[in-house]
C-alpha cells in the first residue's frame, strides 16, 4: 500500500495474551468486580444442576431434625416447622426444574437469579425460626448442642448447593446469625453466645470456601473455553492447510501431466532443428562458403542438443511425479550394466586423465528391475562424478550386498565435495551446490532427483555422502525383494559363458 501508516483493524492482533489481558481488565473496570460475568449463565446452570442432584438431602435433614427435636421435647411446633421448610425446599426444586427446561437468555437470567435468591432468603428464615426455639423441659446444654449440630449440617448442605450462585449462601446465613445474636442478647447465656460464635465462624469459613469454589469453577470454564477455541482454530487451520495442500498437489499434478503429455510436441521441433543443423554442418546439400555460418550452425546444434537433454530430464521427472513412468522389469545383472555405462563415459574421463576402478563382489545374483532406468541411474551418477572430478583424479565404482540382503552400487570420486547443508538442495529439483554454480560445466540440477525418483519407484533408496575437499559418494540401493535367488545349474546343459570383465585405466 502507498500509505504505510494505515492500520488494518480487521486483522487479529498477533499477541493474543496482551489482547486477553486488556479485555479482562476492561471488563473488570466496567463491572466493578474481580470476576467477570462472562460465565454467569454457565455457573447458573451449574447451580441448577446442583440443586436438582441434591434435592433429596434437605427434606431428609429436616425430617431427622424434627424427629430428634420431638425426642428432646414434645414440641408440636417442630412438625409445623418441618412441613413449612419442606414446602419451601420443594418450591426450590420445582423452580430449578422449570429453569432447567427453559432456554435462559441473558435478559432473563438476572430475573431467575433474583427468584432463587428470594427462595434462599425464605430458607434462611425457616432455619432462623428453628434456631430461635428453645427447649422448656431439657436440662443443661443438650438442646443447644443438638441445635448447633443441626444448623452446622444445614449450613454445610446449603454451602454445597449454592457455591455456583453468588450471594446465595450469604442471604441464607444472615437470618440465622441475626436470630442467634438476638437470642444471645436477650438471654445473656454463655451457651447461646457459644452457639452464635461457632455458627458465625463456620458461616464465614463456608462463605470463603464457596467463593473460592466459584472462582475455581470460573477459571475451569475459562480454560475449557480456551481449549475449545484452540481446537476450533486448529481445525480451521488444518482445513485451510489441507485445502492449500490439495490445491498445490493438484497444480503440481496438472503441471506434471502437462509436461508428460508434451513429449511429442517438444521433441519433434528440436529433432528437426538438430537434424537440419547436422545436414548443414556436414554440407550434405552443398558447401557453405561463409565460415561464420558454419560456426552458427555448430552453435545451433550444441544449443539444441543441450535443450533436448534438458527437456528429456524434465519430462522424465514429470512422468515420475505424474505416475506415468512405467517400469519394464526383467532380470538383469547390475555389474553388466555398470560396465557398459563405464565404457560410455570412459572417453570423457580419459580426456581429463581420470581413472575409473571397479570393485565388484563375485557371484552377485541378478535383480528384478527396469534396465533402461537402471542405466539412467548409473549414467547420471557417473556423469556427475566425471564432471566434478579434477584432472588426474580417481572414481571408484563398488557393487556389493547391503545389510538387509539387497544390492548396492556406490560411485565415489575425490572431487571438491559438497557442503553438508547443501545436500538437501542438491537432491531437490533444479538444485545445485555452490561448487556446481561456480563450475564451467553447469547442469540442469535434475540428475540426482531423477536418480532418487527412479530408485523410489523400485522400492529402493538413494544415499548421498559428501564432505568438502574429500569427495562425494552416491549409493544406489535396491531392496532385498528385488534380488533374485540363484538356482543350481541343471545337469546336462552347457554352462552360460561368463562375460569377460573389462578394466578401465
Amino acid at each position: 500500500m502507498t500509505d504505510k501508516n494505515i492500520v488494518d483493524r480487521s486483522r487479529t492482533h498477533k499477541n493474543a495474551a496482551v489482547v486477553k489481558a486488556v479485555r479482562a481488565q476492561r471488563e473488570r473496570l466496567q463491572h466493578g468486580r474481580e470476576i467477570t460475568p462472562a460465565f454467569d449463565n454457565e455457573m447458573f446452570r451449574l447451580h441448577i444442576n446442583a440443586v436438582l442432584q441434591g434435592a433429596a438431602a434437605p427434606p431428609v435433614l429436616v425430617m431427622l431434625a424434627a424427629i430428634a427435636g420431638l425426642w428432646f421435647d414434645d414440641a408440636i411446633w417442630l412438625l409445623a416447622w418441618a412441613l413449612a421448610t419442606m414446602f419451601v425446599y420443594a418450591g426450590l426444586v420445582l423452580m430449578a426444574r422449570r429453569a432447567s427446561r427453559e432456554t435462559i437468555a441473558e435478559q432473563t437470567a438476572e430475573h431467575w437469579r433474583h427468584r432463587f435468591l428470594g427462595v434462599f432468603v425464605i430458607i434462611g428464615l425457616c432455619w432462623a425460626v428453628f434456631a430461635y426455639q428453645d427447649c422448656t423441659t431439657c436440662q443443661g446444654d443438650t438442646f443447644n448442642f443438638y441445635k448447633s449440630a443441626v444448623l452446622l449440617i444445614a449450613l454445610a448442605a446449603t454451602a454445597m448447593a449454592t457455591f455456583a450462585l453468588r450471594h446465595a449462601l450469604l442471604v441464607a446465613v444472615i437470618p440465622v446469625v441475626l436470630v442467634l445474636a438476638l437470642r444471645a442478647g436477650m438471654t445473656r447465656d454463655v451457651s447461646d453466645f457459644s452457639v452464635l460464635a461457632m455458627i458465625l465462624a463456620v458461616a464465614l469459613f463456608f462463605i470463603f470456601m464457596s467463593r473460592r469454589l466459584y472462582i475455581t469453577n470460573v477459571k475451569m470454564l475459562g480454560y475449557q473455553t480456551e481449549k475449545d477455541d484452540l481446537i476450533a482454530e486448529l481445525e480451521v487451520a488444518k482445513s485451510v492447510s489441507d485445502e492449500a495442500r490439495r490445491r498445490a498437489e493438484e497444480s503440481n499434478l496438472a503441471k506434471s501431466r502437462f509436461l508428460a503429455s508434451m513429449s511429442h510436441e517438444l521433441r519433434t521441433p528440436l529433432n528437426a532443428i538438430l537434424g537440419f543443423s547436422e545436414v548443414m554442418s556436414g554440407e550434405v546439400l552443398g558447401p557453405m562458403e561463409n565460415e561464420s555460418y558454419k560456426e552458427y550452425v555448430g552453435d545451433i546444434h550444441r544449443s539444441g542438443q543441450h535443450l533436448l537433454n534438458l527437456i528429456n530430464e524434465i519430462l522424465d521427472l514429470s512422468r515420475i511425479e505424474a505416475g506415468r513412468y512405467e517400469l519394464n522389469e526383467n532380470a538383469l545383472a547390475l555389474s553388466d550394466i555398470a560396465e557398459d555405462c563405464i565404457g560410455l563415459v570412459q572417453l570423457k574421463a580419459r580426456s581429463k586423465n581420470i581413472s575409473i576402478t571397479e570393485s565388484f563382489e563375485e557371484k552377485m545374483p541378478m535383480v528384478w528391475a527396469d534396465e533402461k532406468s537402471m542405466r539412467q541411474v548409473i549414467l547420471n551418477l557417473l556423469s556427475n562424478a566425471v564432471k566434478f572430478t579434477p584432472s588426474g583424479g580417481e572414481i571408484k565404482v563398488k557393487l556389493g550386498w547391503t545389510a538387509g540382503g539387497g544390492q548396492y552400487l556406490a560411485i565415489k570420486d575425490n572431487g571438491p565435495g559438497i557442503a553438508e547443508e547443501e545436500i538437501p538442495v542438491v537432491l531437490a529439483a533444479f538444485g545445485q551446490g555452490s561448487i556446481a554454480i561456480k563450475s564451467a560445466e553447469q547442469g540442469t540440477g535434475l540428475g540426482l532427483p531423477i536418480v532418487q525418483a527412479i530408485l523410489a519407484k523400485h522400492g529402493g533408496e538413494f544415499v548421498l555422502k559428501s564432505k568438502l575437499r574429500e569427495g562425494t559418494e552416491g549409493i544406489a540401493i535396491l531392496p532385498r525383494e528385488r534380488v533374485l535367488e540363484s538356482m543350481a545349474p541343471v545337469e546336462g546343459l552347457p554352462g552360460a559363458a561368463q562375460k569377460k570383465k573389462r578394466v578401465f585405466r
